[in-house]
């Protein structure tokens, strides 16, 4: 049996850091891709807080007579606060923001749609203006 020396005993524990570092990126990924409730990109529409908040994936219909449009950066996926469509996007991580809570991550739409009511503390979402 080799003799463990400080090289030896360094390079395992780098291999196990490394190895322990990997899972932990993948997790979050994994119950970002709909293995939850929360976590799942099924369309929701519900009052949170006395707001109404809706979402679909985009290629679906109008959501109760929504129509809105989709300029690519909310992953094919379209969130609504009282009609108005609230911008989101996927960040590469699988987290989601919106154009109201840009800088607080969260895991999925409905998160975003909870987090810009929140936000907004009772004021009227504006239409966000595309190019």
């Amino acid at each position: 049996m080799p003799e463990l020396t400080r090289r030896r005993a360094l390079t395992g524990a780098a291999v196990l850091a490394a190895a322990v570092g990997a899972q932990t990126l993948v997790a979050p990924g994994a119950s970002a891709a709909g293995h939850s409730h929360e976590g799942s990109l099924e369309p929701f529409d519900e009052v949170y807080r006395g707001r109404r908040i809706q979402g679909r994936p985009a290629g679906m219909g109008g959501l109760g007579g929504l129509g809105g449009h989709h300029h690519g950066h909310g992953a094919g996926y379209a969130v609504f606060v009282d009609g108005v469509e609230l911008h989101v996007m996927r960040n590469a991580d699988g987290s989601w923001i919106s154009v109201v809570s840009h800088y607080d991550p969260v895991a999925t739409p409905r998160a975003a749609a909870r987090a810009a009511v929140d936000e907004l503390q009772g004021a009227a979402l504006l239409p966000f203006p595309a190019n």
